[in-house]
């Protein structure tokens, strides 16, 4: 999909911290390189404002992302960063969303995962999880940026996770983020979905309890499979767990009857892969 003029226009705005204006012109500057002429990103004036821990209060961040979703004008929403204060949004942002933004890409990871379940769960079929500008901040992360870019323009097969094939719906989750959405009213149906899940900055035994919730949650039981991403940056603990963040997921699948599918190719680092919500891009 793209405009009336044959640019994809990429709007960004950032539901939960902020990003500097300097990390804007560089993305902007890697879009123009990578895609000259197809492609225009516009980062919303909120992505840079502070209050506290977030970029803007509540109402102000859900106005930014409705402003942009709601626009015709723009062919993908791109979510700026992680963090947290998604959560905080959501109710308003499903209420508040019009037909033009059943028809753009939403693009993000980590924190964002809340908002993409909510979409999801209204019926959204352009959704992904996949870098994000923050990104371009990690060692070598113009390579990540560069594969959102990819896909939001292209839609290029070389940026999926390397086993979405089609042959079941796919999703991809936070473990964390996953857990709390479970019973909260924005918990998308995943009956029949391969499910992949990565984390970063938890304890094991927060990873352990996580994944006890979710596998226990008679909903999503109906998943077809669990893959599990990188589980990173893992603070230590005492006394240590002793087990892997695939020691566990071995378990509660086995606990749970779910089937466990081997690694995927996502994480909080470079190599995050994307992962199409359904069978889109098809």
């Amino acid at each position: 999909m793209t405009g009336h003029s044959g640019v994809v226009r990429i709007g960004v705005a950032a539901p939960a911290s902020r990003i500097d204006t300097a990390l804007a012109a560089r993305v902007s500057r890697l879009a123009g390189e990578r895609h000259a002429g197809r492609a225009e990103i516009v980062f919303h004036p909120q992505c840079f404002l502070s209050d506290g821990h977030f970029a803007g209060d509540d109402d102000t961040r859900a106005r930014a992302f409705l402003e942009l979703a709601n626009d015709p004008g723009f062919d993908a929403l791109w979510v700026a960063r992680g963090g947290y204060g998604s959560c905080r949004l959501a109710a308003q942002i499903v209420a508040g969303l019009r037909p033009p933004a059943h028809n753009k890409i939403y693009l993000g990871y980590s924190d964002a995962g809340t908002l993409l379940a909510a979409l999801y769960r209204e019926g959204f079929s352009r959704l992904a999880h996949g870098p994000m500008p923050a990104d371009l901040l990690r060692d070598n992360g113009e390579t990540a940026v560069a594969r959102a870019l990819d896909f939001l323009v292209d839609r290029a097969p070389h940026t999926l996770e390397p086993s979405v094939d089609g042959s079941h719906p796919t999703a991809a989750f936070n473990i964390t983020i996953l857990a709390h959405l479970l019973g909260t009213g924005f918990e998308p149906d995943l009956s029949d979905h391969i499910v992949m899940l990565e984390d970063v900055s938890e304890h094991m035994y927060r990873i352990d309890r996580s994944l006890w919730q979710i596998t226990r949650n008679p909903g999503f039981r109906r998943v077809a499979g669990i893959r599990l991403g990188r589980v990173s940056a893992v603070p230590p603990n005492e006394p240590d767990f002793g087990k892997t963040e695939d020691d566990v997921m071995r378990h509660w699948c086995r606990e749970s009857g779910i089937a466990y599918l081997g690694r995927a190719e996502i994480g909080h680092d470079v190599e995050n892969r994307i992962v199409p919500f359904g069978r889109w891009p098809d």
